[in-house]
């Protein structure tokens, strides 16, 4: 049996919130370390009527990151089956498949005993939801809960991810750059993939109320609902969404009642070292902003885009650094499927030097390109420009009658590539 130090005391009927018990987990396999990783990454895994594909899983977690990422990481699994047999079973095939990251302390796996669980009978239909989907989803909801409780002192970070998806190569580092483009902020949750629970990052020292949240609503919706709510209860109201994604749903039949699931991510990518820098800047433009569609949206992870009305030549889109950066290469993407004419027209993308005391713009302007339907990108820019940027404007050449969407700026600097 295990009481860590960061288990939370849960609920043992949801009804008499005055009942509290701790947890005692089974450590099936591994020992957690002495010393908090920098990155926890967590999931739970249940018999599937069809398929298993935590093995897999766990291959791609590992293979996909370098030794030095590793020994910064450690995967944690709760094996959350009703059947201790299948539990057991599990355990042993991954202690042996994955016995060498489980004697370096990088692999744990977990059980959470019956008695802790509440009621899963006569719960509430809500959705008019079928008896046996309101059962499964109830449960999921607590097998994360104590998973979140569990490690919540084992990293600073952690990282939600399901038993069937692969991973992207060096996805800890690009965590690690997204954790840096948000500095300052107050999130609460970030995004690594489009798809219900998956690539969902947490700061470990918010797992313990996420844990009792999902506890106390835990017959009420879905995870991935609740975990919506739980973000913006925290304040954050925008989705905080990197791209492309980390990780790529596997599987092809689901965990409840082995339904077939072909659901991928089309913005995944196999290589995380392409993820952009963007480099924390302020944001300017002399065009009329629509509604809410402001300029941060487009240089931002923030779900949206930015929207102009009549974009004339002589128009600027200005991004100015808080501090000089290297820029080794820019891509500006323009327009939208659903606002097929709202691209850039005609204009330019400029790189600058010496910003203005006002810091709202740089006086100097070196030209680096035209957009090309719509489309910037360009590489090597740090040989065009010898040293340190500190703006990048787009500035429209040509008088066009349609608006202006800046669908995306993505930007690399030296210290990354």
């Amino acid at each position: 049996m295990l009481q860590p130090e960061g288990a939370l005391r849960t609920l043992r009927d949801m009804d008499d919130l005055s009942v509290l018990l701790s947890v005692s987990y089974h450590l099936l396999a591994g020992t957690p370390s002495l010393h908090k990783k920098f990155l926890a990454v967590g999931l739970a895994s249940v018999r599937r009527p069809r398929g298993y594909y935590l093995p897999a899983t766990l291959q791609s977690v590992f293979d996909q990151s370098t030794e030095k990422e590793l020994q910064e990481m450690v995967v944690v699994v709760h094996l959350a089956d009703t059947d201790p047999t299948w539990n057991m079973r599990v355990a042993a095939d991954i202690a042996r498949k994955f016995s060498h990251h489980i004697l370096l302390g990088r692999l744990l796996l977990i059980h959470t005993p019956h008695e802790f669980y509440p009621t899963l009978e006569g719960l509430k239909r809500n959705y008019n939801d079928p008896e046996e989907r309101v059962k499964f989803r109830s449960k999921q909801n607590v097998d994360y809960a104590f998973l979140f409780a569990f490690a919540a002192n084992l990293s600073s970070y952690y990282l939600m991810i399901e038993d069937d998806v692969w991973c992207a190569k060096s996805f800890l580092t690009a965590i690690r750059k997204a954790l840096v483009s948000q500095e300052g902020s107050n999130w609460a949750t970030l995004e690594f993939s489009k798809l219900g629970y998956i690539g969902k990052l947490y700061r470990s020292s918010d797992l313990p109320r996420l844990a009792r949240f999902l506890l106390l609503f835990y017959q009420e919706m879905p995870c991935d609902w609740l975990l919506g709510h739980f973000r913006l209860l925290l304040t954050q109201k925008d989705v905080i969404r990197f791209k492309p994604s980390l990780f790529q749903h596997m599987g092809l039949y689901s965990s409840f009642q082995g339904t077939i699931n072909r659901l991928e991510d089309d913005e995944f990518e196999a290589d995380a070292f392409g993820l952009p820098d963007n480099p924390p800047a302020a944001l300017f433009t002399s065009m009329s902003v629509f509604e809410h569609y402001e300029p941060l949206k487009a240089y931002s992870t923030a779900e949206g885009y930015f929207w102009g009305k009549n974009p004339a030549a002589g128009s600027i889109f200005s991004i100015v650094f808080q501090h000089p950066a290297r820029v080794t290469r820019v891509r500006v993407r323009t327009g939208s499927e659903e606002r097929r004419g709202d691209f850039l027209h005609a204009g330019v993308l400029e790189l600058g030097r010496w910003r203005r005391a006002d810091g709202r713009d740089c006086s100097g302007y070196v030209t680096m390109g035209s957009f090309e339907k719509g489309t910037f990108e360009r590489r090597g820019l740090e040989r065009a420009m010898g040293g340190p940027v500190q703006c990048v404007r787009i500035r429209v050449t040509r008088d066009q009658s349609e608006w202006l969407i800046i669908q995306s700026i993505d930007i690399w600097t030296l210290s990354s590539t």
